[in-house]
């Protein structure tokens, strides 16, 4: 991958050891896993963040150390149930700049969160008109087509069919839907072989199609993919300004568990996402 979006970098010391994710797309640095002593790992990844001058600090955080998190000036913006093999991941967040943590669009946010609580969850029912499958390495191109009409700009390149079949080489799943031989919509879910969670995510859907709910199919089918696998903690990111992805995770019956500020580049800006959770072993 190129640069200009992200590298993994293993942080190490005497008294620690964490993966970081050097996001330079995002001007983010992720703390994704750890061990050892945090404050010490705290303090190391702010400084790192500020020499690649990033101005925002995600850590992936464990009961345990949320006292430590909270000493060094880190905030809790969310929670991934079950995310470590059955404990909660708490998003922590620090900021490097005032920019980066100012938001004008928070009670309007959550205004569409309570609207969305408010809608009766219903039957779904799929139009026959559509076809649904899983994708391999020969759909690579019409999928990153379908991204590149989605979206202007997306925090990972998947307006590139190399890294799409990179991904599916490292495990990614993808469903897409297609009518005749164009497909309409796509997502996928990333797989964290290690605490065996996934995150539901590049959903993209055209919009002249968007009344059929075919992202419902889609995560429907994914969920089941994921079952079948043994993986029962499901994620999802979602853009807070999107009524219709955060109200497609509230009828599947996803919990929403926070909201991170300025997250990542979507569109043409920084945007505020919303975080949602899911347990897929509750249903069978």
């Amino acid at each position: 991958m190129k640069k200009t979006y992200s590298e993994i970098k293993m942080l190490s010391k005497k008294d620690y050891r964490a993966e970081a994710v050097l996001d330079y797309f995002n001007k983010r640095l992720r703390i994704d896993d750890y061990r050892g002593k945090t404050d010490s790992l705290l303090k190391d990844a702010s400084k790192l963040a500020s020499d690649n001058r990033f101005t925002k600090v995600i850590v992936k955080g464990k009961a345990c150390d949320i006292t430590n998190l909270l000493k060094e000036q880190f905030q809790l913006e969310a929670i991934i149930k079950n995310y470590f093999h059955g404990e909660d991941a708490y998003f922590f967040t620090k900021y490097l700049s005032e920019a980066r943590r100012k938001t004008d669009s928070w009670t309007k946010q959550d205004s569409i969160i309570t609207s969305i609580y408010e809608k009766k969850k219903t039957v779904h029912l799929q139009s026959g008109e559509f076809g649904f499958r899983a994708a391999d390495e020969l759909d690579a191109k019409k999928l990153s087509e379908l991204y590149r009409a989605v979206f202007e700009v997306y925090p990972t390149p998947l307006h590139s069919s190399d890294y799409i079949q990179k991904t599916m080489r490292e495990g990614t799943i993808y469903y897409l839907a297609e009518k005749g031989n164009t497909i309409v919509s796509a997502a996928s879910a990333e797989i964290n072989a290690v605490y065996n969670n996934a995150e539901i995510t590049d959903c993209a859907t055209l919009p002249e199609v968007r009344k059929h709910k075919l992202m419902r199919s889609l995560i429907l089918l994914l969920e089941q993919k994921l079952c079948d696998q043994g993986v029962f903690c499901a994620y999802s990111i979602a853009r807070a300004e999107s009524f219709g992805m955060n109200a497609v995770l509230h009828q599947l019956d996803y919990e929403y568990t926070g909201r991170l500020t300025n997250n990542c580049v979507i569109s043409t800006d920084l945007e505020n996402m919303n975080v949602w959770c899911k347990d897929l072993s509750a249903g069978n």
